[in-house]
């Protein structure tokens, strides 16, 4: 496996990480310890989760994926073979959120618990906190990384200008800077990527581990129809925003890529964006040992410059005559 740089972190990640927002919600805990099993002896190394997953799910109080991480870790004593990183700052009820200092040393302590580990490969500001100033947060975040409880820092959800401004202040003050970034991104959604946070992260040697890859699954083909959105529990959601025009162009798409190489759209679209500059490490999810097989062999697939050029024909946000 050959692993990639995470931004200038020293951290060494596989070319695709897990997203852990399925365990505990459409993924059982046994099942949850049979995929994380698979993805380490497939080679991977890079594991993404959040102290909010899965707090939407009725029930739920959040801390579900980490404490089910934190199973298997104690279990099968594979931590030093995993890059750990999760999250903290979205809304987990009774007024907790935000990149308060007191909530970052607060949360921090609570995903350790869960977790049961002493420290976090790759710790990230969930969403940005406009009351909070980034001094404070990126301080709080120094505190923790010479604690050893964190070894980096990084960012998801955050916009060009507020990036660049928490680099600036890192590269003034010595905090600790973001070495990642976590956008949306993918064959449908990359205008907002590929406008100014590409450039951005290119420019300053920040990595990229991109969320929703597949498109909440819109780009395996899973769902062609409206009556498809009974596939899954998301399904409903994901054919509202991608069951379009534009959306079908770019599953006709990654079709013709696939039948060419007896791959599916799935590995095709994520193969894409293994190929992009800047991209360090999509992430991607998967609720079967299948699912999981085939994302692993996304890595292994190899787009001719005439495939990659037709895939940006056909996401391109207007269509070219």
């Amino acid at each position: 496996m050959q692993l990639r740089p995470l931004g200038r972190s020293g951290l060494q990640v596989s070319p695709l990480a897990f997203g852990g927002n399925v365990f505990g919600w459409t993924v059982d805990e046994a099942l949850s310890f049979r995929l994380l099993d698979a993805w380490l002896d497939a080679g991977f190394n890079f594991v993404d989760t959040a102290n909010v997953y899965s707090a939407w799910v009725p029930g739920h109080v959040g801390g579900e994926s980490e404490t089910i991480i934190g199973k298997w870790l104690r279990q099968t004593g594979k931590r030093n073979r995993v890059v750990l990183a999760t999250k903290v700052g979205m809304a987990m009820g009774d007024g907790r959120k935000g990149l308060s200092p007191a909530y970052i040393r607060e949360e921090v302590e609570a995903s350790l618990r869960r977790l049961k580990t002493d420290h976090i490969d790759l710790y990230q500001s969930h969403a940005d906190d406009a009351d909070t100033p980034l001094e404070d947060t990126l301080g709080a975040y120094a505190e923790l990384i010479k604690a050893g409880k964190v070894r980096a820092i990084g960012a998801s959800n955050y916009t060009a200008p507020r990036l660049a401004e928490a680099l600036d202040l890192a590269e003034r003050t010595g905090l600790p800077r973001y070495e990642s970034l976590q956008p949306l991104y993918n064959l449908y959604d990359r205008a907002v990527f590929e406008d100014a946070l590409g450039p951005l992260c290119l420019e300053r040697g920040v990595g990229v581990i991109n969320f929703y890859a597949l498109a909440a699954g819109f780009l395996t083909g899973k769902y062609r129809t409206e009556a498809d959105a009974a596939k899954s529990a998301r399904g409903a959601n994901t054919t509202k925003k991608y069951l379009n025009e534009r959306g079908l162009r770019i599953l006709g798409a990654l079709d013709a890529a696939a039948n060419a190489r007896g791959a599916t759209p799935g590995q095709v679209a994520l193969a894409w964006q293994i190929a992009r500059p800047g991209i360090t490490a999509p992430i991607a999810s998967a609720s079967s040992v299948k699912q999981l097989d085939e994302l692993t062999a996304a890595t292994r697939l190899q787009l001719d410059a005439d495939t990659i050029a037709a895939l940006d024909k056909a996401s391109a946000e207007t269509t070219k005559t």
